[in-house]
C-alpha cells in the first residue's frame, strides 16, 4: 500500500489530487473543533448516556463522527443523515419502479438519484437536528431555553447542526470529483481515525484503574492485527465462476471463443449489514433513554435496557443473527442471478456444464448463497468478537472495534485500488510491478 502511495506521489496530477484530499480532510477536522453556541459541551456525554456504555445509538454516532457529537461541535451529526438517506434510497429503488429505472440509466440516472439522495439527507438532517436539540434541552445542556432568546438559541443550534451536515456532504463531493477515492467514505474514515488517540488514552486509563488489565494490552494488539489481516483477506476474496463465450462470425471476422469468469465477492455487502443491525439493536435502549430510563434502576424497563446493552450476551446473539439476515437481504437487492444468466445468453456466453437460461441462473444463485453465508458469518464474527472479548476481559470501549476496522480497512483498500487504476490509465506499468 505504501509503495502505491509513493509511486502515485511521483505523478504531478495524482500528487495534486492527494494534497487536495488531505486539504479537505483538514477542513473537516477543523470544523469538528468549532463548538455550537449556547451549549454546555462538558455535559453532553453524560446527558446522552455515552459514559454508561449502554449501547445507545448516540454512542454509535459519536464513534462515526470522530467524537464531534459528544463535544457538541459543528459536525456533530457528521454524515449520518447522508448514510441513512442512502440506505432509504437503495431500499426504495427495489420497491419503486421509477427509481429502479433511474438506477439503470447510467451516469445521468445516478446523478438524478444523487440529487434525490441529497434532498432526503437534508430532510433527515433537519429532523435529527431538531430531535437532538430537544434531547439536549431536556437534559439541561442548552443554556437559554425561555422566551425570545430561547427561540433564537434553538434556531442557531439546529441551524448549525444542519449546516454542518450539509457542509460535510459538499466536502465529500469535492473529494469524489477532484480528489482520491469516494469522498463520503474518506470523511467517515477521517472521523474514525481521529478517535484512535483518545481510544488509546482511554485504554491506558483503564489500566491505571486496575493494573490487572495491563496483561490484556498485548493481547488486544495481537487480536486487532489478526482482525485487520482477516478483513484484508476476506475483502479481497472472491468466487470466480468460469464463463466460456462461443465463437461467432461477423463479416469476415471471428469473435468470441474466449474464457472469462464472473467474480462474486465474499464480502460484497461491506459494512452495510453491520450498520443496519447496529441501528436496530440500539433502538430499544435509545427509545428508553428518551423516557429517562438508563438501565441503572430495578424496574422492568431498566432490566429491559440492560438486556440490550453491549455487555449483554443476548445483544451479541441477536446482533449476529441480524447481521446474517441483513447480509442476505443486501446481497439480494444488489445481485440478480436471472439477469446475469440472461445477459450471458445474449452475449453467447455459458457456464461450462450448465445450459443457458434457468439452469445457469440456479447455479449462480446456489453459488451466491454459499458465498453470502461465508461472508455473513465473517461479518458477524468481526462485529461480535470485540463484544465477547469486552465481556470476558471487563475492558470497556471495544464493542465498536469490529465495525471501525471494517470501515478503515475497506476505505484504505478502496483508495489503493483507485490509485492503481489511475496509474494504469496513465500507462505507468512499471510502478505497479
Amino acid at each position: 500500500m505504501f509503495e502505491v502511495f509513493r509511486n502515485a506521489w511521483k505523478l504531478a496530477d495524482l500528487r495534486k489530487k492527494i494534497l487536495y484530499t488531505l486539504l479537505i480532510i483538514l477542513i473537516f477536522r477543523l470544523g469538528a473543533s468549532i463548538f455550537v453556541p449556547f451549549l454546555d459541551t462538558d455535559r453532553i456525554s453524560s446527558v446522552l448516556g455515552m459514559d454508561s456504555g449502554n449501547g445507545s445509538l448516540f454512542s454509535y454516532w459519536d464513534q462515526m463522527t470522530g467524537g464531534s457529537l459528544s463535544n457538541g461541535t459543528l459536525f456533530a451529526m457528521s454524515i449520518t443523515p447522508y448514510i441513512n438517506a442512502s440506505i432509504i434510497i437503495q431500499l426504495l429503488t427495489v420497491a419503486i419502479k421509477p427509481l429502479e429505472r433511474l438506477a439503470k440509466e447510467g451516469d445521468e440516472g445516478r446523478k438524478k438519484l444523487n440529487k434525490i439522495n441529497k434532498l432526503v439527507a437534508l430532510g433527515l438532517a433537519i429532523f435529527q437536528a431538531v430531535a437532538f436539540y430537544i434531547t439536549l434541552r431536556n437534559g439541561g445542556v442548552v443554556k437559554y431555553t425561555d422566551g425570545f432568546v430561547g427561540v433564537l438559541a434553538a434556531i442557531a443550534i439546529v441551524g448549525c447542526f444542519v449546516a454542518g451536515a450539509s457542509l460535510i456532504i459538499w466536502l465529500g463531493d469535492q473529494i469524489s470529483e477532484k480528489g482520491i477515492g469516494n469522498g463520503i467514505s474518506m470523511i467517515l474514515f477521517a472521523g474514525i481515525v481521529s478517535r484512535i488517540p483518545s481510544d488509546i488514552i482511554g485504554l491506558f486509563n483503564t489500566i491505571q484503574t486496575d493494573i490487572k488489565n495491563a496483561i490484556f494490552v498485548p493481547i488486544i494488539l495481537v487480536i486487532y492485527v489478526a482482525m485487520i489481516t482477516l478483513v484484508v483477506l476476506m475483502t479481497n476474496a472472491e468466487r470466480k465462476i468460469p464463463v466460456q463465450y462461443a465463437k461467432r462470425v461477423v463479416g469476415r471476422k471471428m469473435y468470441g471463443g474466449q474464457s472469462s469468469y464472473i467474480p462474486i465477492k465474499v464480502a460484497m455487502s461491506g459494512v452495510m449489514p453491520i450498520i443496519f443491525a447496529m441501528s436496530i439493536m440500539s433502538l430499544p435502549s435509545t427509545i428508553c433513554f428518551f423516557f429517562g430510563i438508563d438501565g441503572t434502576g430495578t424496574s422492568f424497563w431498566d432490566g429491559f435496557v440492560r438486556l440490550f446493552s453491549t455487555s449483554s450476551w443476548l445483544y451479541a446473539v441477536l446482533y449476529f443473527v441480524l447481521i446474517i439476515g441483513f447480509n442476505y437481504f443486501y446481497v439480494a437487492i444488489q445481485y440478480n442471478p436471472i439477469q446475469i444468466a440472461n445477459d450471458l445468453k445474449k452475449n453467447n456466453g455459458a457456464i461450462p456444464g450448465y445450459r443457458p437460461g434457468q439452469p445457469t441462473a440456479d447455479f449462480i444463485n446456489n453459488s451466491l448463497s454459499k458465498v453470502t453465508l461465508i461472508g455473513a458469518i465473517f461479518l458477524g464474527f468481526i462485529a461480535i468478537f470485540p463484544i465477547i472479548f469486552q465481556n470476558l476481559s471487563g475492558i470497556q470501549g471495544l464493542s465498536l472495534g469490529g465495525t471501525t476496522i471494517l470501515i478503515v480497512v475497506g476505505v484504505s483498500l478502496e483508495t489503493v485500488r483507485s490509485l492503481e487504476s489511475q496509474m494504469m490509465m496513465r500507462h505507468h506499468k512499471g510502478f505497479l510491478e
